[in-house]
């Protein structure tokens, strides 16, 4: 799907300014490109996070279209309602217009409290777009660690000091999980990313049944990094294949970018104060070395589902 930047600068924004998320947040950014994204009218779900308390303070909205609040962990089963009696009405000949729905959630209200209404939805095959934008931790209620937070990472529930290295297990890989039901279609990208995320978002609502993107969405008060650098660290998640960009189309493995030098996954650790100990501490460079080692485990493994060596080959664009 071609994606042109002329065309989505004359498009009526759907996600407005005047929101209260902080300077350089991946989210913000994220969602003014999967607005962009979408063709059709379209109804937004939000779980309880950074995006719900930021973006709909009572009087204000930065959604030009319409928002319901959801709880934390109930986001995919609010959606799966509206989706159901949306069908119900259009059946009844009370609604004609096409209308398509989108899902958010952080990884907190994804990845952990709202999992299993997630995989229910998904099972049940319910016709909607979930959206994860994945800023690492639980940032909205005081940055405690989740799911998705690497190891080696400082959160206040995971502190480095002197009896912890921070949190000591790898992160939860949700978008295989995910793909593991079989939906239409699961990606993987960043807002760095701008096009693949554009076209990625198309190709989703492009499917009737459930469909899935996981966003990796910067944090800076979380991550400790500073506010402008917020893309290149998410670039940078891509080029040390930290975070790969893939999708899941009918089954089909397929990478869509594959970096011309892999980069060490130090190269993105370092600028994020959340992993500071990890170099300032001689007894934590195995951590390190066992971040390192994951990565190119996984990469290997992804390469090798999508049929991709290091010539590039099928490698979408």
């Amino acid at each position: 799907m071609a994606v042109s930047l002329k065309e989505l600068s004359k498009k009526e924004e759907v996600f407005c300014s005047g929101h209260r998320l902080c300077a350089g947040c991946g989210a913000g950014t994220a969602l003014r490109q999967i607005m962009l994204a979408t063709e059709d009218p379209v109804v937004i779900v939000n779980a309880t996070g950074c995006v719900s308390v930021s973006t709909a303070c009572y009087p204000y909205s930065s959604w030009n279209t319409p928002w319901m609040h959801s709880a934390f962990e109930n986001a995919a089963a609010t959606m799966s309602g509206i989706e159901a009696a949306y069908k119900a009405l259009r059946r009844q000949g009370k609604i004609k217009k096409k209308i398509k729905f989108i899902a958010l959630g952080g990884d907190g209200g994804t990845f952990d409290i709202g999992l299993q209404a997630l995989s229910g939805a998904l099972e049940r095959g319910h016709s909607f777009l979930y959206i994860c934008y994945n800023n690492e931790a639980y940032m909205n209620t005081g940055i405690q660690r989740s799911g998705a937070t690497p190891l080696g990472a400082s959160t206040t529930t995971s502190p480095a000091g002197s009896v912890s290295y921070g949190k000591n297990v790898f992160r939860k890989d949700l978008t295989a999980i995910v793909a593991a039901h079989n939906i239409p279609y699961v990606g993987q990208t960043t807002p760095a990313h701008w096009r693949d995320m554009i076209t990625k978002v198309k190709k989703a609502l492009s499917y009737e049944g459930p469909t899935f993107l996981n966003v990796l969405a910067s944090c800076h008060r979380g991550w400790r990094s500073e506010m402008s650098i917020s893309i290149k660290l998410m670039k940078a998640a891509a080029d040390t294949c930290y975070w790969p960009l893939y999708e899941v189309e009918k089954g089909e493995w397929r990478l869509t970018y594959n970096p011309r030098k892999k980069l060490p996954v130090t190269d993105w650790l370092k600028p994020q104060g959340r992993f500071k100990h990890l170099f300032s501490k001689p007894e934590n460079k195995e951590v390190l070395g066992r971040l390192q080692a994951s990565v190119d485990k996984e990469w290997a493994r992804l390469q090798k589902r999508c049929g991709v060596g290091e010539n590039k080959e099928k490698v979408a664009v």
